[in-house]
């Protein structure tokens, strides 16, 4: 098939789920890399969809998945496997007390569908608070929790969401002597939340670092006042760590650098590396109250062996080659190089992020912080021209974000190489919107 006939297919048989299509046909993929039908490299500094933290082709995780697809593969859902439990036991090795009862399932979105009924269930009540620029899912209860993106035409969310401003102090409202005044934003926050509440509040799920957001890092000691906010309501604290988890931060869990414990967790993308699994996370108490309440929720590949067997791969190898720790170095790397790019380059108004999950936010002006939509996509272009995926986030009043997840056994040479192309990239987009805005097709354009 020529791509041409790919694209002539894709074209009269593919539901259109989101965004446009990157214009390449991918054949295989190894490491850091991905390889279009041209026999192209390109750098993947997405990890896939955030998700293949040891990197495409994991020799081990392939070994995983060649014995367990031969051996054990699925299961009825009321059947046990040792790889299930197996890995049950590690991730409660892995977190901290009280942290010990898991189910796994196979998404994000259901992992925090599962844990929003959880909450429901064990407070009795229906309310669920979130910031308002959330991703967590597209299923009922856990597109419901999520604003920035899907809410209009589908008819009523589910009802008892409420949204609060996430702490980004690029762009924040509430300052203290020139600096981002979180505390205050948060009180703010939750007066707001008490108004609108019904007296019924269950859970605020949140992300440590809310990624399809714009890459927005909770300011340190916020989570802590968070829970506070939680307790004084008699509410539970779920954290999504779908793509924070197992080392991408430089801690296997991003909320362990605020020495706060959630009473759910929830994970999905880094635990299978790029295979379907996900897990909610929760203490015995939460899990024996739950249960004597009938808690009901099981999927057609709930506990199923194989990505159990794949995570209990990817946990081994994260563990064994502290690959958490690795994460943390290249990560001050990858941010040193980003921040030498914004030093070059005026459109880059913020760098922003924490250990291999890092983001810069392109504006028109510093000063005004004004959107820079179209250079965004100018750039995303550029890179792909030159052999590097990247992500960008583009949300109403906020630059282009790119969001750089590379995965945790990428090789400084390959960050190098990305930040070199980036850097081109941006010189390159820059002058074509430069001469674009001369040409008079479209204005306010600027770049370097």
């Amino acid at each position: 098939m020529t791509d041409a006939e790919f694209w002539q297919d894709v074209e009269r048989h593919l539901v259109r789920y989101g965004g446009a299509f990157v214009p390449a046909v991918i054949e295989r993929a190894s490491g850091a890399f991905v390889h279009d039908a041209g026999g192209r490299a390109i750098l993947d500094f997405t990890s896939g969809q955030m998700s293949a933290i040891l990197g495409h082709g994991h020799p081990e995780v392939v070994a995983t998945v060649r014995e367990s697809v031969a051996s054990l593969d699925h299961l009825f859902s009321g059947m046990l496997s040792r790889p299930v439990v197996d890995l049950a036991r590690m991730l409660a090795e892995a977190t901290p007390a009280p942290l010990e009862k898991s189910l796994l399932l196979t998404t994000g979105a259901e992992s925090n569908e599962a844990a929003l009924k959880m909450a429901k269930l064990y407070t009795g009540n229906y309310e669920i608070v979130s910031f308002s620029n959330s991703w967590h899912g597209m299923t009922s209860g856990a597109a419901a929790a999520t604003y920035s993106a899907g809410r209009r035409g589908y008819g009523p969310p589910v009802p008892g969401n409420i949204a609060i401003p996430p702490p980004n102090a690029y762009r924040t409202r509430f300052l203290d002597g020139g600096r981002h005044d979180w505390r205050s934003e948060l009180d703010h926050a939750f007066e707001l939340v008490d108004r609108q509440s019904a007296g019924s509040l269950a859970a605020c799920l949140v992300e440590p670092i809310i990624s399809s957001g714009g890459l927005i890092e909770l300011p340190t000691s916020y989570l802590a006042a968070l829970k506070a906010k939680c307790v004084e309501r008699g509410m539970l604290l779920i954290l999504d760590e779908a793509q924070t988890a197992l080392g991408r931060t430089g801690e296997m869990f991003a909320f362990e650098r605020d020495g706060v414990v959630p009473d759910i967790l929830t994970l999905s993308k880094t635990l299978g590396a790029g295979l379907p699994l996900a897990a909610v996370v929760t203490s015995a108490e939460i899990e024996e109250r739950c249960h004597e309440l009938g808690y009901l929720f099981f999927t057609t590949h709930v506990s199923d062996p194989l990505p159990a067997a794949v995570g209990r791969t990817v946990l081994t190898v994260i563990q064994r080659e502290r690959l958490d720790r690795r994460a943390g170095v290249l990560g001050k790397r990858l941010r040193s190089g980003l921040l030498a790019l914004q030093e070059r380059h005026a459109c880059v108004g913020d760098v922003r992020g924490r250990g291999l999950l890092q983001g810069i936010e392109l504006v028109l002006d510093r000063e005004t912080k004004a959107p820079a939509d179209d250079l965004g996509r100018r750039v995303t272009a550029e890179c792909l021209s030159l052999g590097l995926h990247m992500n960008i986030v583009q949300l109403p009043g906020m630059g282009g974000v790119f969001r750089i997840a590379p995965p945790l056994t990428v090789t400084p040479e390959e960050l190098d190489l990305g930040l070199e192309i980036l850097d081109t990239a941006l010189t390159r987009a820059a002058r074509e919107a430069d001469l674009a805005v001369n040409a008079g097709q479209v204005p306010g354009a600027g770049g370097r």
